[in-house]
């Protein structure tokens, strides 16, 4: 987390001693759950760990406008980067958990289709209700032509406003974002089932059919807490609104990734202790 604490005014810059200090933690917790559980459980906490990065990183991606954006004085959505992130990734999550059972690679590629056909959706109807309901067209005030379509931006932007709506890049920024919360938390899900489902018979001294509902139950529970830390370390890295890719914050997301990387790695530690003990 203390990679979080640099200056946002610093944009992309890594403060060198907070990334020592993450990748240090980091390289503990895996040693710690090495040799605790040196197969399964250490698979699962890499698992983990990729998971919570595909979060914090996707995070970025999502346009976001907060309050502005509800009276627009702002583009992106109007909500808050932990709730809309958390709401896509959730969204791709119980995708993903359906098709558990279809393996590791058909569940995750469904989770990031459902988390990015959450923001699809969503997105899509919040330029419905800016162009038809309050009657403004999307424009972005970060630059002068949408990076994708090249279309020209000022002009369409209201004289004291940064900017409104959902230019292109923002909804497809929004969707790159779904689909990788979405995939990272149904990952982070699958990999601690798979542990569970391993260990709770023998530790319970029950069959695999019945650990199974606990099984399940426990590692959404972990799956939705792990995507809740990573959505509002994100938030913090962020400070406020990012309209997308092309926002000049987008540029601060190597600290989110190392900061991501070590709360997933405690977390994950922690969901290991369960059966390591």
């Amino acid at each position: 987390m203390s990679a979080v604490a640099a200056k946002p005014t610093a944009g992309g810059a890594m403060n060198p001693t907070a990334m020592a200090v993450g990748v240090v933690l980091l390289i503990i917790i895996l040693g710690a759950c090495w040799y605790l559980s040196p197969t399964l459980g250490l698979t699962a906490l890499i698992g983990v760990i990729i998971g919570g990065v595909l979060i914090g990183f996707g995070t970025h991606f999502v346009p976001v406008g907060g309050a502005p954006a509800a009276m627009g004085q702002a583009p992106g959505i109007a909500t808050g980067v932990a709730m809309l992130a958390a709401g896509a990734g959730l969204a791709g999550l119980f995708g993903g958990a359906w098709a558990a059972e279809q393996g590791m690679v058909v569940a995750v590629v469904t989770g990031g289709i459902g988390g990015g056909l959450m923001m699809a959706i969503t997105c899509m109807m919040v330029n419905f209700v800016y162009v038809f309901g309050m009657g403004i067209p999307a424009a972005s005030g970060k630059v002068l032509n949408d990076p994708i379509t090249g279309d020209s931006q000022a002009e369409y932007k209201s004289q004291g406003t940064e900017g409104h709506g959902l230019p292109f890049v923002s909804f497809v920024g929004g969707v790159i974002g779904g689909i990788l919360g979405g995939a990272g938390g149904t990952l982070i899900y699958i990999e601690l089932l798979g542990l569970y489902e391993a260990t709770f018979p023998k530790m319970m001294g029950a069959t695999a059919a019945q650990v199974l509902p606990v099984a399940v139950a426990v590692a959404g529970m972990f799956a939705v807490a792990l995507f809740l830390v990573n959505a509002v370390l994100t938030a913090y890295n962020i400070t406020g609104t990012i309209e997308g890719p092309h926002d000049p914050k987008f540029k601060r997301w190597p600290r989110a990734i190392v900061a991501s990387a070590v709360a997933s790695a405690l977390c994950g530690f922690v969901a290991i202790l369960i059966v390591a003990m």
